[in-house]
C-alpha cells in the first residue's frame, strides 16, 4: 500500500473515531412540555428540574422547555408521552382521567391548606398516587408537586356562602365530581374552552370561572371581572412524568440522579407555587375585590359528593388525608 493510501486510511480512521467520540459525548435532548403558561407553577417546576439536573450531570442533557401548549393540549401531551414522542411533561388534571380513583382530587375542600397537602403526601398519599398512575399508564412518575388551589372569579358579587352561587353560570374544568360540586351548590356548570373563557365573560355567556390564580392572571380576567373569592374548593397537583422509552434510555446512575433531584426539589416547588399565587393576587388587587371565605357551610352542603366517591372507590385515601390533618 502506498504512503498516500496509508495516510488516507489512517486519517479517515481518525476522523471516524473523533466522530464516534463526539456522538458519544453529545448531550441528550430532553423536551419538557406543559400545557400552561411559562409563568405557571408547572413551567417553573420544569425549569427547576432542568437546572438541577444540569448541576448534577453537567453537559449530559440538553433540556428544551415547551410551555403554553406548544407541543399540544394536556390530553395530547399525555398521549404523546406514552407513545415516546416527547421525553417529559409536567401536567395536572389530565392525569386524573387515567384512573377513576384519581377523581379524588376533584373532591371539594379536601385539604385545609398547602401544609395539609404536604403532610398527606408525606404520610403515604404520594406513594399511593405513584402506584396508581404507573399502573394505569405508560409513564414514570418523577415528582408530584402543585398546580394550585382553585378559586372563583366572577362579575356579579363576592362568593361568601353557598347561596351566593345560586343560578350562576360558572366555567369549570375537571371531571364528574367537580361538576357535582357546583351543581350541588346551585350553580350551572358551563363547559367552555379555556382560551374562549375571557370572551365568554365579556359577552355574558358565563358569569365567572373557577381556576388557579395564575390562570386568572395570565388570561387577564381581572380586566372583565370584579370579584375574586378565595374558595380553595379544589386542590390540583402537578405530575412530572417521563416517557417509558426515555426513562429506559438512561443509565442507572442517570435514573438515580433524576429521582434524587425530583425528590429533593419537592419543598422548593411547593414554596415556589405559594409565591406565584401570592404574587398573582397582589398584582390583581387593584382591579378586583378579593375576599376570603368561611368554608364550613360549603363543606356541609357537598357531603353527597364524598359519599358517592367512597361508594365507588373506597375510603383509604380519605383516611390518610383526615389523619394527616390531625397530625399537623
Amino acid at each position: 500500500m502506498s504512503n498516500n493510501k496509508t495516510f488516507l486510511l489512517t486519517g479517515l480512521a481518525g476522523i471516524s473515531w473523533l466522530a464516534l467520540c463526539a456522538h458519544a459525548n453529545a448531550a441528550q435532548e430532553v423536551r419538557i412540555a406543559t400545557h400552561v403558561s411559562a409563568q405557571s407553577p408547572l413551567a417553573k417546576q420544569a425549569e427547576m428540574f432542568a437546572e438541577r439536573i444540569e448541576e448534577r450531570l453537567p453537559g449530559e442533557f440538553d433540556f428544551e422547555l415547551y410551555p403554553n401548549g406548544q407541543l399540544g393540549k394536556e390530553s395530547a401531551l399525555i398521549d404523546n408521552l406514552q407513545l415516546d414522542t416527547v421525553e417529559m411533561v409536567n401536567v395536572a388534571s389530565g392525569v386524573m382521567k387515567v384512573d377513576d380513583k384519581l377523581g379524588f382530587f376533584d373532591l371539594p375542600w379536601l385539604f385545609e391548606d398547602r401544609a395539609h397537602v404536604q403532610q398527606a403526601m408525606a404520610d403515604g398519599l404520594e406513594d399511593a398516587l405513584v402506584d396508581t398512575i404507573e399502573g394505569s399508564m405508560s409513564a414514570k412518575v418523577l415528582g408530584i408537586y402543585e398546580n394550585g388551589f382553585r378559586h372563583i372569579i366572577n362579575s356579579s358579587h363576592p362568593i361568601e356562602e353557598p347561596a351566593d352561587l345560586e343560578g350562576m353560570k360558572i366555567r369549570i374544568s375537571g371531571g364528574d365530581f367537580r361538576q357535582q360540586i357546583f351543581a350541588s351548590l346551585g350553580a350551572a356548570p358551563a363547559k367552555v374552552a379555556w382560551g374562549e373563557t375571557f370572551t365568554a365573560m365579556q359577552t355574558g355567556v358565563v358569569d365567572g370561572a373557577e381556576a388557579a390564580t395564575y390562570g386568572f392572571y395570565g388570561q387577564k380576567m381581572y380586566e372583565v371581572q370584579d370579584f375574586l373569592s378565595l374558595t380553595r374548593h379544589v386542590y390540583t397537583p402537578s405530575f412530572l412524568l417521563a416517557s417509558p422509552g426515555f426513562w429506559d434510555s438512561l443509565s442507572d446512575e442517570q435514573q438515580a440522579v433524576f429521582a434524587d433531584v425530583a425528590n429533593d426539589m419537592r419543598d422548593d416547588a411547593y414554596a415556589q407555587a405559594a409565591e406565584i399565587e401570592q404574587s398573582n393576587l397582589d398584582a390583581m388587587r387593584s382591579s378586583l375585590e378579593i375576599n376570603d371565605v368561611d368554608l364550613a357551610a360549603f363543606r356541609e352542603q357537598v357531603q353527597s359528593v364524598y359519599d358517592d366517591y367512597v361508594n365507588r372507590h373506597g375510603s383509604d385515601w380519605l383516611e390518610t388525608v383526615h389523619q394527616s390533618a390531625d397530625a399537623e
